[in-house]
C-alpha cells in the first residue's frame, strides 16, 4: 500500500507554470501568449488557474520551456481529481461483482 497525499496538496498547473517558467525567465502575459501562439486571454486564464491546461498547450510549453508534456497533464488530471474529492461530489456507483 502506497502514501496517500491530501487532494488539497495537488498544485493547478497553470499558477505553477507561472512561478516557475514565466517568472523565472522575466516574461509577461503577453510575452509568452505571442511566444507559444495563443491569445492573451487564455495564457491568462491558464497561468492563473481559470482554465484547465490542454494538451495541445501542453505541448507549446515543453517545446518553448523544455518541460515535459506528460508531466503537465499528469499535474492538470491529479488536480482535476482532486478537485472532484474535496467537492464532495464523487459519483454514487457501486463497484461491480467479479463474475463466478
Amino acid at each position: 500500500m502506497g502514501l496517500e497525499m491530501h487532494p488539497s496538496i495537488y498544485v493547478h498547473p497553470g499558477p505553477w507554470l507561472r512561478r516557475t517558467y514565466v517568472d523565472h525567465y522575466a516574461m509577461t502575459v503577453t510575452e509568452v501568449a505571442e511566444h507559444l501562439g495563443v491569445s492573451r486571454q487564455n495564457m491568462s486564464m491558464l497561468l492563473n488557474g481559470h482554465a484547465s491546461l490542454t494538451a495541445m498547450m501542453a505541448l507549446r510549453f515543453e517545446k518553448a520551456f523544455g518541460i515535459s508534456a506528460d508531466t503537465l497533464l499528469r499535474m492538470q488530471a491529479a488536480y482535476d481529481l482532486a478537485q472532484v474529492r474535496l467537492s464532495g461530489k464523487e459519483p454514487d456507483v457501486e463497484r461491480v461483482a467479479q463474475a463466478a
